[in-house]
């Protein structure tokens, strides 16, 4: 990777989302007990760290994945950086829909949030709901007793 690269870290459930620093560093928002992710939905809080990028990937996958570049223009990188390095070790907002570890990176490479997962997360909910509804309509509809004309 080279500095500024978003890095996606692919756990079993999710992808993480850090950015490159440069030397084998990352910046990423991690939960207030560095363990459980769980607790930075329930607590709305996160820290920002800076971390080996092999430390951070453990045994999962990553990949460099800049794939916002053809709908955002990336800052000039000493900005990302400069950016970057002053957010390390705060404490963050954090919000699994609004302000999660998408966001945050994107935030430092482009000047604006965003975050796919959530996107995709939102419109398949969306999708699984008008399905599971139609699904009750029809069986609703095929339920009704039948009016019998004589």
């Amino acid at each position: 990777p080279q500095p500024g690269d978003l890095i996606e870290i692919h756990r079993p459930t999710y992808q993480h989302w850090a950015l490159y620093l440069g030397d084998g560093y990352i910046i990423n928002v991690v939960p207030p007990d560095g363990v459980s992710s769980a607790k930075s939905v329930f607590t709305g809080r996160a820290w920002v760290r800076k971390q080996l990028l092999k430390e951070a990937v453990g045994n999962d996958r990553y990949c460099i994945n800049n794939k916002y570049d053809a709908i955002y223009t990336p800052l000039p990188l000493k900005d990302i950086i400069r950016r970057a390095e002053r957010l390390i070790d705060r404490e963050v907002c954090y919000d699994v829909l609004t302000n999660n570890c998408e966001h945050f990176v994107t935030m430092l490479r482009y000047g604006k949030p965003d975050s796919e997962q959530v996107t995709r997360g939102v419109t398949i909910a969306g999708i699984v709901t008008a399905v599971v509804g139609a699904f009750a309509l029809v069986g609703l509809a095929l339920s009704r007793p039948k009016e019998r004309h004589h």
